[in-house]
């Protein structure tokens, strides 16, 4: 009996080391599985966003009409979050230092462009009289310098996370006095007010759903979702990309138009329908 126990125990310890063992080679499967996307995702958007935003910035350059210096330092940190990138999949730590101050100069942007849409609407008198070059250069530079400090102060999880969060209440402040000034805007025309309102809306929706999740994975630094924290971070550049385009009048203006001509025609059409089907209803009872 002790050796048929024996025999018994010692089966049933194999069984437990190979199911531990193909548990742990399909984790492992599925682990160089996640990185290997990750690793396609990342030079997908190097290769598309990279010269996509070089395009821009030339073309902004080219363009006679003035652009938002807040938009073009917010592309030239997204052209140092690419080249932080591509370094970074060299092996090189530089390469992390360099997107890092990208992603803040990035975040710290976006807070200036959301406040500036604000201003212009909610304050315009004081807006045009504070607005200049100098101002905005220094307001730049404030920006710069503060990615840096960030990236060399030392800091737990929970304080990064709280830096994190900041931009939240300030872009929905923006949003809610913008669309308040904007209801009670007169002389605004209505094309000026979509494209207003359109700005704070992507600003507020592209740093919820691309930088919000930064924080989960700061707080929870084991969490499962960090794969897709990543996918989030290597995108974020081409939303600061649809912020310019957004920026632009020429191309929402057209976008809008778009819209609205497909409104008007689904409109149009559901009316033909309503009165033929009017007249033959009458017909029939006549």
């Amino acid at each position: 009996m002790e050796d048929l126990d024996y025999n018994n125990s010692s089966e049933e310890q194999s069984v437990d080391l190979i199911l531990n063992m193909t548990s742990s080679d399909k984790s492992s499967n599925d682990i160089f599985l996640a990185i290997q996307i990750v690793d396609w995702v990342d030079w997908i958007t190097i290769g598309i966003g990279l010269p996509f935003t070089l395009i821009v910035i030339v073309a902004v350059f080219l363009q006679n009409q003035g652009c938002p210096i807040f938009v073009i330092n917010l592309l030239f940190s997204d052209l140092i979050q690419f080249c932080g990138r591509i370094t970074i999949n060299k092996g090189y730590y530089t390469g992390y230092v360099i997107f890092c101050i990208g992603l803040y100069a990035s975040v710290g942007f976006m807070v200036c462009i959301s406040l500036e849409r604000y201003l212009v609407v909610a304050k315009p008198l004081w807006y045009r009289f504070r607005r200049n070059i100098k101002t905005s250069v220094v307001v730049c530079v404030v920006v710069w310098v503060l990615s840096v400090l960030f990236l060399l102060t030392p800091g737990s999880p929970i304080m990064l996370a709280c830096l994190h969060v900041l931009p939240i209440p300030v872009f929905i402040f923006c949003l809610v006095g913008t669309i308040k000034a904007l209801s009670g805007a007169v002389s605004v025309p209505p094309d000026e007010k979509r494209r207003i309102a359109a700005i704070q809306v992507a600003v507020l929706l592209t740093y919820t759903l691309l930088f919000i999740p930064i924080t989960i994975v700061q707080l929870n630094k084991y969490s499962s979702i960090s794969i897709y924290i990543d996918i989030c971070l290597f995108l974020s550049p081409l939303g600061d990309t649809a912020l310019y385009l957004l920026s632009r009048k020429s191309f929402l203006d057209k976008f809008l138009a778009s819209l609205c001509s497909c409104k008007t025609s689904d409109s149009q059409e559901m009316n033909t329908r309503d009165i033929e089907s009017t007249t033959v209803a009458n017909t029939e009872t006549v």
